[in-house]
């Protein structure tokens, strides 16, 4: 004999509502296809009709009236107000039939899939009739979908609708891809706007030294000048400078003649202290004629006498924490290593006597100030005590140019002794991935051009940036 195991009612009520609720959910889901079948796609029932672009939608006033543009229309004391059939102009060229069709077809259901190579058409459509939802998935496929092919396209876009997020989050691509991954066509793409916004910017992750930053912006010249250029990159640089070199003159640098002007604006931002460093940078500059020649020796007496101010006036470096100031003019500079190992290197040029090494290994970086320990191209500050500002990012990409993982120490303030190191960052094995970027900024002197020689010096120490 089995005993009956009776269920409280209250269990039971809660299974039969559950029951229902399930039951409803799935009559709903299947009258949404309904009426997006019935209403919109057979226009059944339809009390309006929109003309646009050469062809026809048999809509419904109540569902358009989700949209703010056409609310007003109705609500208001619009002729079309009363009108059955509504000639619908379009005066932006990057909406298209296919857009309306999908924009229409919101109105009538949840769930809307917009492809990446068409939201562009999409989010003006949506724009033109004020839909704010759609609009705003139309920004996030974009952000999910920013790429060497879409970057530039969207940033345009964005900028002319208004989606402040999709025009960052291309700008933060833009900036870790434009050096780390240099491509032909999105350098054609570039326009002037849009390339000083990066050149300018102190998160510019910059591969190799600041004279890398110079050489690509003689490519992205010559291809803005010689579009139909098609070659492999390998062979860009090479044809630019021929290119420059048959339209170089002794009189007149190249930015201020006819066709070099418009690109001012950009080299204006090229950090030129930390190119004339380097006596074959240099010699390039002033082979290639691009800048003027005041621009130059402007830099070149400012370097001279920052390097007096170390030499005779105690200027061990920056003690005070200005992040405005670093970030318009810290040396910017960086290293791909592309595989797990050891890894020891510096930069090239001189940095007023801090000769600062940079090691991988064992998941540590560590910067090291040498003075006497290992040997050095250059003279060599012996001083006590020298000071850095800097800032050091670590990064690695997929295929599509996207962030896999980042790490960043914030804007710092270092004291080294002699041959003394520092541990700069430890690294979880679990979220490195190969190859791995580093981008540095640095500071080696102090950016006042006053400073008292008897100020007192801090303790050993490295202090963060506010």
């Amino acid at each position: 004999c089995i005993p009956l195991q009776i269920e409280p009612f209250s269990n039971l009520g809660l299974r039969c509502s559950g029951l229902f609720w399930n039951c409803n959910r799935k009559k709903l889901k299947s009258t949404s296809k309904y009426i997006y079948q019935t209403l919109f796609l057979n226009g059944e029932n339809s009390d309006i009709r929109i003309c646009a672009l050469g062809q026809e939608w048999n809509l419904h006033k109540v569902y358009l009236c989700q949209s703010g543009y056409f609310s007003s229309m109705f609500s208001g004391s619009w002729k079309e107000s009363n009108m059955m059939v509504i000639p619908l102009e379009i005066p932006d060229q990057n909406i298209d039939t296919e857009a309306l069709q999908v924009v229409f077809g919101s109105l009538y259901r949840d769930d809307v899939l917009i492809k990446p190579s068409s939201v562009v058409s999409i989010l003006a459509a949506a724009c033109m009739l004020q839909l704010d939802g759609l609009i705003q998935q139309c920004g996030e496929t974009m952000k999910e979908n920013v790429g060497v092919k879409t970057v530039c396209v969207y940033y345009s876009s964005a900028s002319i609708y208004g989606l402040d997020s999709v025009m960052k989050k291309c700008l933060e691509w833009l900036l870790n891809n434009l050096m780390t991954h240099q491509n032909v066509d999105l350098m054609k793409e570039l326009g002037v706007d849009v390339i000083e916004l990066l050149i300018q910017s102190s998160d510019l992750f910059v591969m190799q030294v600041e004279m890398d930053v110079y050489t690509a912006l003689k490519k992205w010249m010559f291809l803005q000048l010689n579009p139909s250029w098609d070659g492999p990159i390998k062979q860009l640089l090479a044809d630019a400078d021929a290119w420059l070199c048959k339209r170089r003159t002794e009189e007149e640098p190249f930015l201020k003649a006819e066709d070099g002007a418009p690109f001012t604006p950009v080299f204006r931002h090229v950090r030129l202290q930390y190119i004339i460093n380097d006596l074959a940078s240099a010699r390039i500059l002033e082979r290639d004629n691009i800048l003027p020649p005041d621009w130059l020796t402007s830099v070149y007496k400012s370097q001279w006498f920052a390097m007096l101010r170390t030499e005779h006036d105690n200027d061990n470096g920056p003690q005070d924490a200005n992040k405005e100031e670093f970030q318009s003019s810290s040396m910017r500079c960086g290293r791909k290593l592309t595989k797990d190992g050891d890894y020891c290197w510096r930069w090239t040029g001189f940095n007023f006597g801090f000769d600062l090494l940079v090691t991988y290994t064992n998941r540590f970086i560590v910067f090291k100030r040498n003075t006497l320990s290992q040997p050095c191209g250059g003279a060599v500050s012996l001083q006590p005590r020298r000071h850095l500002a800097y800032r050091l990012r670590l990064a690695s990409f997929d295929n599509s140019g996207k962030l896999v993982c980042s790490r960043s120490t914030g804007y710092q303030l270092l004291t080294l002794e002699k041959d003394q190191e520092y541990v700069v960052m430890n690294l979880d094995s679990r979220l490195l991935s190969f190859p791995l970027y580093v981008c540095c900024n640095f500071q080696y002197t102090s950016p006042h051009m006053d400073r008292r020689p008897d100020a007192p010096e801090p303790e050993s120490s490295a202090r963060s940036v506010p």
